[in-house]
């Protein structure tokens, strides 16, 4: 009997390609043949994106051209659309089975029930109930040379336009030791550089009185790792212990994910961040003073709410004041369960549209500004593919001479 084919399609965060690998590996183990999401396929599993509409509608999407590429096929919608819509996808005529972020690792046993059934489901559950950090046995490898360790997932902050709590429930991590054990599986492997990823990191160990700051000194102690590079942290959440620490260790990777959002006190105060933007400059400016080579980047939304010309005037010119590296710029989207569905003010489209514009005009700008602030400096960096490098604080060079992936280099920008 030939193999059954499965398919995936990842849309949005590292949180879900974590997941997508982890699935997939248990359909491999089960004797499935992995196809390109191009190919015909018997199983096709969207692992989908609700952070907003666009994550929405490209999920959609996705469903949309599994179906048509094999009508006979099955089609699974899991991830946090499924999680904090189920319904909606439920709907859809082209999806079999919806499968919430609480039974992603149950996908295969629900995929092979319904090939004997063939009877549509929606298997979701209460997130919140959610206890335990599930599935991390395993490491998801980029590029060939920089491994991705989940190390926490959930968030404790409702932030009044984030969905994320009710999709990925409340924070989860990794006991200490069970990271250490992977990072030391990872430098006997040789590798140099170990991202720590999740949800919002800088709540690593909350749901068991934990910190950051006790993981990464734990860490430090393990020999072969050259870089610790950190994913997406909240300002609020950098007490004085690991803001020094962070500037002070060279082995820490010079480059930091600080989300502000917005540069407007008021909208801040309506989001519910917990911050004022004068709190947020002084973490950015105390970086920079004692690592000048620092990429700090950022995500900001525009169209919240009640922004108006003059909030976002005095965003864009506080943003365009900090030195950040790069800016994730997005027109603020209605999330179901969110706060601020039931504000009033809403932003029409259109103005949306043309303050994403300006934002990512100044992305732009910002991204070159912080090369030419590079250029002549020698800096580490990992050779991700030949001729390829990521440089420590995350400057993308293609550089001749550097073949061996995974090496850890010393090269002027």
């Amino acid at each position: 009997m030939p193999k059954l084919r499965v398919a995936f399609q990842t849309l949005g965060c590292r949180m879900n390609q974590f997941d997508t690998y982890l699935m997939a590996e248990e359909f491999l183990k089960k004797g499935y043949a992995k196809v390109s999401f191009e190919d015909r396929a018997d199983v096709y599993v969207i692992n989908t994106c609700s952070v907003t509409a666009g994550g929405d509608r490209a999920s959609r999407q996705a469903i949309y051209r599994a179906r048509r590429r094999n009508p006979e096929a099955v089609v699974v919608a899991t991830g946090c659309y499924a999680q904090v819509n189920p319904r909606e996808l439920s709907k859809l005529k082209e999806v079999d089975l919806v499968v919430g972020n609480t039974h992603k690792r149950e996908v295969l046993k629900i995929v092979e029930e319904f090939l004997e059934q063939r009877k549509k489901r929606s298997v979701v559950g209460e997130i919140f109930r959610e206890k335990e950090l599930k599935g991390f046995d395993l490491v998801l490898y980029f590029e060939n040379s920089r491994p991705f360790l989940k190390v926490q997932e959930g968030c404790n902050k409702f932030c009044t336009f984030c969905v994320i709590p009710y999709a990925r429930g409340k924070v989860r991590s990794v006991p200490v030791e069970k990271v250490l054990e992977q990072v030391r599986r990872l430098a006997e492997l040789g590798f140099k550089e170990v991202v720590l990823s999740g949800t919002q990191l800088s709540q690593y160990g909350w749901d068991w009185g934990g910190s950051l700051y006790e993981l990464l000194r734990e860490l430090l102690k393990v020999k072969g790792i050259e870089l610790f590079r950190l994913s997406s942290m909240h300002i609020k959440e950098l007490d004085e212990n690991i803001l020094n620490l962070i500037v002070s260790e060279e082995r820490i990777a010079p480059h930091f994910h600080l989300s502000l959002q917005s540069g407007s006190d008021r909208i801040l105060s309506l989001m519910e961040r917990g911050y004022t933007k004068s709190e947020y400059e002084r973490v950015v400016e105390f970086i920079i003073s004692k690592r000048p080579l620092s990429a700090v980047g950022t995500d900001i939304i525009v169209g919240f709410p009640t922004e108006g010309e003059g909030e976002f005037e005095e965003s864009y010119r506080f943003v365009k004041e900090l030195p950040f590296a790069y800016l994730h710029v997005f027109p603020y989207s209605e999330r179901a369960f969110t706060k601020a569905v039931k504000m009033e003010g809403k932003v029409g489209e259109g103005t949306k549209k043309e303050r994403v514009k300006l934002m990512r005009e100044l992305d732009a700008l910002k991204r070159e500004e912080f090369l030419r602030k590079n250029r002549g400096r020698e800096l580490r960096a990992i050779v991700v593919e030949r001729n390829r490098l990521l440089t420590e604080n995350y400057i993308d060079l293609r550089k001749e001479g550097f073949s061996e992936v995974g090496d850890l280099v010393r090269v002027v920008v």
